[in-house]
């Protein structure tokens, strides 16, 4: 009888939440392998008092159990600490970054809060599988509060160097935080490494002959999971019925020119506005491709009351207006710029018809988006990927055409070599990118997990 699970992530995807592709999904059958579980999260309420205890509710085999927020918490939690000061750090911004005290003290009460209320709902022989920056003290709550089981965790965006993560005021709570798990796990290879570096570097912390680590007390072992897709899925979107009628509407909007299409949420590690200043290099550059080709950007806004992110939409807003002004013609423009989002099925006929991707982001966890577009390819007629090097996919693609998102330059000569691929050369390309996704997908990253997880109790 394998150990019942226990997850808790941010937000979940309980009753009446969109289960949509990604990690919801992956979580979800996560559960219903082992025959249920509880998943534990923010239930996206924003309320005028604490409430102490969780709203409990069962879907099949698995018992959500939520918990509401007060304003003042989701403006210093989740607005506030998690995404003014921890994400613009990981994601090497310090520049962005906010370093406020009072936020500090909000993320760490609802750490502390959702951590007892997470004990409540556990059983001695659970396996705890905790997610994402929003909890990176939650374990500690845990354990705190008394529960001494198997615990995990996750971290989707990059862990930084330690020379990045330092310039964070609360930088050894935080790595006290995520010691207190038997198992974190890393996108990358590097990021393990980061993590590993910090604690010898700063905490003391000794390597042991198998890898792990024993730092504050404890011996944590810090490994790679590469989060993957689930390929088949994506392609049979691409072949559904609203998918076909997305690209055949597209196609007629730009009478059949080449598509160069990018699919982000609006934030500033995406590398948006770099992207489309190579784009509008490559037209200036290379004068014979004007009117054959058309850039789709897809980029729904996120977090728009955090300034940086308004900031953002303006510079967009302009640079398309003005290439769009300095190259277009009166059939032809060459930025369609989209602030809105998509259903999947949508986005996979784009990714179906697409001849260039541009996934540049100047930092990234994964991007999923990679997988994805490779994933809903013609497999004799497919698209090429233009990937940044500064993404986490970048270590298991490099089939790509992997670029430097900061090199403007580089960019727009990739654009123009995308485009004028052979096919040969892009069937060979697709073959060796589809081999990887297919092999390391999201059903491999969830399995190998905890497996990782179970074996650190022998």
């Amino acid at each position: 009888m394998p150990r019942r699970l226990v997850i808790a992530s941010n937000r979940t995807a309980a009753p009446g939440e969109p289960r949509a592709g990604g990690l919801a999904v992956a979580l979800y059958d996560a559960l219903t392998e082992r025959g249920g579980g509880v998943w534990f999260g923010w239930s996206g309420e924003v309320v005028e008092r604490e409430t102490r205890g969780v709203r409990l509710f069962a879907d099949g085999p698995i018992d959500f159990a939520l918990a509401d927020l007060t304003q003042p918490e989701c403006d210093g939690y989740y607005l506030g600490y998690s995404n003014r000061a921890l994400w613009p750090v990981f994601h090497y911004r310090t520049d962005l970054a906010h370093f406020d005290e009072g936020e500090f003290e909000a993320y760490e009460a609802v750490n502390r809060r959702f951590g007892r209320l997470l004990a409540q709902q556990t059983r001695p022989d659970d396996l705890v599988w905790i997610h994402d920056y929003h909890f990176l003290l939650m374990g500690a709550e845990m354990r705190a509060s008394g529960w001494e089981g198997l615990m995990g965790f996750f971290l989707h965006i990059p862990f930084p160097a330690p020379e990045v993560f330092t310039s964070l005021p609360q930088h050894q709570r935080l790595a006290r935080g995520l010691c207190a798990f038997d198992l974190v796990g890393f996108q990358t290879d590097r990021d393990a490494a980061n993590f590993r570096r910090y604690l010898t570097e700063q905490c003391g912390g000794v390597q042991n002959a198998d890898g792990t680590i024993s730092v504050f007390e404890r011996v944590v072992r810090a490994e790679t999971f590469s989060i993957g897709i689930d390929p088949e899925d994506m392609l049979s979107l691409a072949g559904s019925q609203e998918a076909l009628a997305a690209a055949d509407r597209l196609g007629r909007i730009i009478e059949n020119r080449a598509l160069v299409l990018g699919v982000d949420r609006m934030d500033y590690s995406k590398g948006l506005p770099q992207r489309m200043a190579a784009f509008g290099r490559m037209l200036d550059e290379s004068p014979e491709l004007r009117g054959t080709v058309s850039f789709l950007q897809i980029a729904p806004p996120s977090r728009e009351s955090v300034d940086a992110y308004q900031a953002l939409r303006v510079e967009l807003d302009g640079l398309a207006g003005r290439i769009n002004a300095d190259y277009g013609d009166l059939d032809w423009v060459p930025i369609r710029y989209l602030a809105r989002g998509y259903p999947r099925e949508v986005l996979a006929g784009l990714y179906r018809i697409a001849r260039v991707a541009l996934v540049t982001p100047l930092y990234d966890g994964m991007n999923l988006v990679a997988k994805e577009f490779v994933a809903a390819q013609d497999p004799e007629d497919p698209g090429v990927l233009i990937l940044s090097e500064f993404a986490g996919a970048a270590e298991q693609m490099p089939d790509a055409l992997l670029v430097n998102p900061h090199d403007i330059a580089g960019m727009a000569d990739a654009i123009e070599r995308g485009l004028l691929m052979p096919v040969e050369e892009r069937r060979e390309r697709w073959n060796a990118l589809i081999r990887g996704v297919r092999q390391n997908d999201i059903s491999w990253w969830r399995r190998s997990f905890l497996d990782a997880l179970e074996a650190c109790a022998q």
